[in-house]
């Protein structure tokens, strides 16, 4: 396990954190949350070994193998399947020695190493970094192009890969979903659900946390705190803290001050001298509470637009693309109207953005129409917004230079709602974060009054609190709201209705991000069965009939397991039934039963518990024995 005892951590002449205490037991999956700059990346540096605690101790076993995600990837002539499966140290460690051996001709120690491998899975490493790499969006004919084909993006997507293929001890994972769409989001949040190391991750998407980690690590004020619980049970149950926690430094002022006045009142009086003396003493004991912070930072809204012409934009019979030739979704027919709030769906590469770009109009239709009300303004963010920023002005700089008829304090009083605050609104966009970037695009849009929001992935790079910020002003937006986001949070507060894009199509979809995640498998199934037709005569029968036997075989133990996990939620059922058939009986609730009542309430909470935990395992072991029996 992972102990902290009094661990202090700094970084230069900062603290970040000061005498924290903490235990991560094997195999928990933690979420470490706390606002930029609070020393998040410091505790990763200092769980790697690459910095060492200023004060206390920091300790987790000698044997354990560590994983994290690269942040740099060499422009390398590697093939990005041979990249990924470098993961496996051990792997590779035991080829190497094989490759000796052979070389030596030393027969015995061949078949020692050929049997480690065997039982390290090694053989079966390739498929396992094919399928990694399928899950995280790439396509079949791209596992064999060099790493250096790849974009910024894409190779960190092959570092993730590297990561999780490593059968790792602990993994830290730190923003793993900045870089994802939300299919690939749905897929490692499955594939993290079912990791069996320990795991420590840093995320700012809230719905990620709820549905991967147990326990929250907080920092703040340079103290880290362990909640047990998801984030949504974190939140909940540090606002009950927050409330002691301002009950308690109210009742210290009042205290302080009724001291303070009898000091003042009494001090020179000889007969009050030793009563004033002692409450002095009390004074200086009393505990140095700080008061409860819990407003966020963040605080804008979407100003109400001067007309709302209706419709706002509309596409009819639109071809949209490149270039006649790379033409790449096809008669789209859309129509946007003041209170339209959709979202985008569909897999990485099918046309999401290149719609966007032809709604802004940055990207030429090449057939069809474009009707835009007049003076209509669009707030259209992207990461490429974040990339014209001009390097070498300030955030100030930027809105005067969009809005000359305001003044200095009127864009530091606006920049304020936005988390620049002092030397923040004059520092050059280049010493910026993509976090504070983010923010800054977002204050320029806000700033234009617009009637419809153009939305790609906003939220990459932005903190909990402003995302929690942007939600908020979404859903007080009166205008149109096209989004494409990976957040499933964001989607589901702010979205009425979602659009599929696939196929080379625009087609409404009727359904929620739940039923969305039912169509990429169903989708899968049919890409799957499609790929065995076209081969099912070349493929020998009895090596078919071998394969499925195979796959049976491996689906048996978890089967095995899921149907005692069934019979184990009948019985549990069939006695909470039982137990609230006797809670429904008025007479449990005499005096004379009390004893009993309270047994049978502590039963019945535990039960739902144990139905609770035992449904969400038997559904994580339906799920992998049906993604094993669809390849038969």
């Amino acid at each position: 396990m992972i102990t902290a005892s009094e661990l202090s951590l700094d970084r230069g002449a900062k603290n970040l954190i000061k005498s924290s205490s903490f235990t991560i037991h094997p195999n928990h999956k933690v979420g470490l949350v706390g606002a930029n700059g609070c020393g998040k990346s410091s505790l990763f540096a200092a769980l790697l070994g690459e910095i060492h605690p200023d004060m206390g101790n920091l300790s987790m076993p000698a044997s354990w193998t560590i994983a994290t995600v690269r942040q740099e990837t060499p422009a390398l002539e590697q093939t990005a399947l041979d990249y990924v499966m470098d993961g496996d140290k051990e792997f590779r460690q035991l080829e190497r020695e094989l490759e000796q051996a052979r070389v030596a001709n030393d027969g015995n120690l061949e078949a020692i190493i050929i049997n480690k491998i065997d039982t390290v899975n090694g053989y079966s490493l390739p498929a396992r970094a094919g399928e990694l790499l399928h899950g995280l969006g790439f396509l079949q004919p791209q596992l064999s192009n060099a790493v250096k084909d790849f974009s910024g993006g894409w190779r960190m997507r092959l570092n993730l890969a590297q990561a999780l293929i490593s059968r790792a001890d602990l993994l830290l994972l730190d923003e793993p979903t900045n870089h994802l769409d939300l299919d690939a989001v749905i897929w490692l949040q499955r594939w993290l659900k079912r990791f069996t190391g320990t795991l420590v991750l840093i995320s700012h998407d809230r719905d990620f946390l709820d549905t991967v980690i147990g326990q929250i690590l907080h920092i703040e004020h340079q103290k880290a705190k362990l909640y047990s619980g998801n984030y949504t049970a974190f939140e909940r149950q540090r606002a009950e803290h927050l409330a002691q926690q301002d009950a308690q430094y109210q009742k210290q002022i009042k205290e302080a001050a009724h001291l303070t006045a009898f000091v003042d009142r009494f001090r020179a009086k000889a007969s009050k001298a030793k009563q004033a003396q002692s409450r002095l003493k009390r004074l200086e004991k009393l505990p140095d509470l700080a008061p409860a912070h819990v407003d966020s930072q963040f605080t804008f809204s979407f100003e109400q637009p001067e007309t709302l012409p209706y419709p706002l934009l509309a596409l009819k019979e639109s071809a949209c693309g490149y270039s006649p030739e790379d033409i790449i979704l096809n008669n789209v027919g859309l129509t946007l109207v003041p209170g339209s709030r959709i979202g985008l769906l569909g897999r990485n590469g099918a046309g999401k953005s290149t719609l966007i770009k032809s709604l802004a109009g940055e990207l030429a239709l090449q057939a069809g129409e474009r009707y835009c009300a007049q003076e209509l303004k669009v707030g259209y963010f992207s990461q490429h917004q974040l990339e014209q920023l001009h390097k070498t002005s300030s955030p100030i700089e930027h809105i005067v230079r969009a809005k000359p008829e305001i003044t200095e304090l009127q864009a530091r009083s606006f920049l304020g709602r936005f988390g620049f605050s002092g030397d923040q609104a004059l520092s050059p966009i280049d010493t910026m974060s993509g976090g504070e970037k983010a923010r800054l695009v977002l204050a320029l849009i806000v700033q234009e009054k617009p009637q419809l929001l153009l939305l790609d992935e906003p939220t990459n790079h932005l903190d909990l609190e402003m995302r929690q910020a942007l939600v908020f002003a979404l859903q007080d937006f009166e205008g149109a709201i096209i989004l494409i986001a990976h957040d499933r949070f964001l989607l589901e507060s702010c979205v009425d209705e979602f659009y599929l894009v696939a196929n080379g199509k625009v087609t409404e979809f009727s359904g929620d991000i739940d039923d969305y995640q039912q169509w990429l498998i169903d989708e899968k199934k049919q890409i799957s069965k499609g790929a065995k037709n076209v081969n099912e005569n070349t493929v020998d029968k009895k090596q078919l009939r071998r394969e499925q036997a195979e796959l049976r075989k491996k689906a048996a133990p978890l089967r095995k397991q899921a149907d005692k996990l069934e019979k184990q939620l009948h019985q549990w059922q069939e006695q909470l039934s039982q137990i609230e058939a006797s809670l429904a009986d008025s007479d449990i609730y005499q005096s004379e039963h009390k004893r009993k009542l309270t047994g049978l309430i502590k039963q019945q909470a535990q039960l739902k518990q144990d139905i609770e935990e035992s449904e969400m395992h038997w559904l994580e072991f339906e799920e992998q024995i049906e993604e094993i029996m669809s390849d038969i």
